[in-house]
């Protein structure tokens, strides 16, 4: 990776992933878009456009602009919002995903974009879900991702685009808020839990769901876009994961740490069923063994970090 083009750059992974790889590949490398432009380190750092991913013509002028040889494709609604807004969610999930493919293909980039287990459904393997096993979604987001695993999966076969995804967990980041997501309630507790000593989740209690914190995951992202590409099989659906748990066990380690800290219930049925709907915990046996994926933090080093920054901020 030389030049690099990011779209949702301002988004949950791509504020941070952006910052990263600008202090790794140069700061004029990395070239930041979104559709908006808010007064940012993103912003202000190095180059930054205003894209509308819907349009393919400025995606493709803009790449070209800057000679850019990999395209990590961020632009997306997240679970809960797509859910509300679904026809929304596939024009902008799936329409980004087309053109930024396509301007991979003309530009012969090579090309990231992030799954999810999101991707899979209730008849999914519950506990250890392998790598390769059924995905029937139920969610808009889910059947998103699912159609972007195989379009990507396509790309290659077909074109030849060096195409390679993970398939995420939940994402705990002290930089960027909450943005939609389902399991975002293990980022909003945390907030609470200094602001207020308290927390109302909208997940109930023994839920379980696998969850990374940020800074293992853009280490993911940048590991696997530099494996060497013959040793990977999979490609463009990497399970990945740190940790699973449930609301009181993340309750419990804040404690270790606010002991007055209280949790409390008012379960979202639309939250809940798309949480419902996913594994316990997946198996990232083939990410360990085809590009040597390798997870940092656990729970009680990510909630030691996380209330340390934020009190900070």
């Amino acid at each position: 990776m030389k030049k690099i083009l990011i779209t949702g750059a301002l988004g949950q992974i791509g504020s941070e992933l952006t910052m990263k790889l600008r202090n790794e590949y140069g700061h004029e490398n990395v070239i930041a878009t979104d559709i908006r432009q808010p007064e940012s380190e993103v912003v202000t750092s190095g180059p930054f456009e205003l894209l509308d991913v819907t349009d393919h013509e400025k995606m493709l002028a803009i790449a070209k602009k800057y000679n850019v040889d990999t395209i990590m494709h961020l632009a997306a609604l997240l679970s809960a919002t797509a859910e509300a807004k679904p026809l929304l969610a596939w024009n902008l999930n799936m329409g980004g995903l087309v053109n930024a493919l396509e301007v991979a293909r003309e530009l012969n980039c090579k090309f990231f974009t992030p799954s999810s287990i999101g991707a899979f459904g209730p008849s999914t393997p519950k506990d250890n879900t392998p790598q390769d096993t059924i995905q029937r979604p139920t969610t808009m987001y889910g059947v998103n991702k699912v159609s972007g695993e195989l379009l990507c999966d396509y790309y290659y076969q077909k074109f030849g685009v060096d195409t390679r995804g993970l398939r995420f967990p939940g994402l705990i980041s002290y930089a960027a808020p909450p943005g939609g997501g389902t399991t975002d309630y293990a980022v909003d507790i945390y907030y609470k839990a200094l602001e207020e000593g308290k927390y109302t989740s909208y997940i109930n209690k023994g839920t379980y769901m696998d969850m990374m914190y940020m800074p293992d995951a853009l280490n993911a992202i940048v590991d696997l876009m530099e494996a060497d590409p013959s040793k990977l099989i999979h490609r463009n659906s990497f399970n990945v994961t740190a940790m699973s748990f449930e609301p009181e066990e993340i309750a419990a380690e804040i404690r270790k740490h606010i002991p007055q800290f209280e949790i409390s219930y008012d379960v979202d049925p639309v939250r809940q069923g798309i949480a419902d709907s996913w594994p316990n915990a997946i198996d990232p046996t083939c990410a360990k063994e085809e590009w040597g994926f390798k997870a940092k933090y656990d729970l009680a080093s990510m909630t030691k970090d996380m209330l340390s920054k934020l009190k900070a901020k």
